[in-house]
């Protein structure tokens, strides 16, 4: 029975020291993690004793861990208006980080008719459609989508997403008279996987998101957060 006992009580005492050194401020927000190689010879372990410590870390938002990057001490989790429409850019400051995004597309192109029906347009319609990834560091917080009604913003693709986030471009030419959300929890499929670079198992959240500007609708965005990154907060007031 002891024999079989061991493993776990090792694997624990792994996650043990990682906590220990968090909560003594030895590790720091941001501050990288050992590797699984470098937690097995430390404790004499197997690397997947040493791995199951990481996950068990990571899902309890102790640690990032961020495929080709590697394992970091996580911040506490920010927290994001639900009903308010607010600069990704601006969260990541506001929680301290540093926002830099990659865009990955960023194209006028035929609507498709699932997407015509969502914004009222014609199946002859064109869209504005981008793609980008917005970081904290090197740490990806969000995968963002978006279609755009060319009528209510004609020269969103001149511009620098590298400079201004769309949510900020967007707010300045076509204020918001109304706004619908979706919200579920979801996992993503292989290539949004990728590009957030996260675990296949890792849950994320989901928000869909329409828009109306000048009577007609403005934008349809479908935008994806790991769950251990990111949260989303709402507060309502009686008027």
């Amino acid at each position: 029975m002891a024999r079989s006992e061991q493993p776990f009580a090792l694997y624990d005492k792994i996650k043990k020291s990682v906590v220990r050194d968090i909560e003594s401020g030895k590790l720091k927000p941001d501050d990288r993690v050992p590797s699984e190689t470098q937690l097995a010879k430390m404790f004499n372990a197997s690397r997947m004793t040493a791995n199951r410590a990481l996950k068990e870390l990571t899902e309890e938002g102790r640690i990032v861990r961020a495929q080709g990057v590697g394992t970091f001490v996580a911040r506490p989790k920010p927290g994001a208006a639900l009903l308010e429409i607010k600069s990704i850019a601006k969260e990541i400051a506001d929680w301290g980080g540093m926002h830099s995004s990659q865009i990955l597309v960023l194209k006028e192109e035929k609507v498709t008719e699932k997407i015509a029906q969502k914004m009222n347009l014609k199946p002859s319609d064109t869209i504005f459609h981008s793609i980008i990834v917005h970081k904290d560091g090197d740490i990806c917080v969000q995968y963002s989508e978006r279609f755009i009604n060319p009528k209510v913003a004609p020269h969103y693709l001149e511009q620098d997403f590298k400079k201004i986030t769309p949510s900020d471009y967007l707010l300045e030419v076509a204020p918001v008279q109304e706004a619908e959300h979706i919200i579920e929890a979801v996992n993503c499929n292989r290539e949004i996987q990728k590009y957030l670079k996260i675990q296949p198992n890792e849950p994320c959240l989901s928000l869909k998101r329409r828009t109306w500007s000048f009577d007609m609708v403005a934008t349809h965005s479908i935008i994806i957060s790991p769950g251990s990154r990111y949260k989303l907060m709402g507060k309502f007031m009686r008027g």
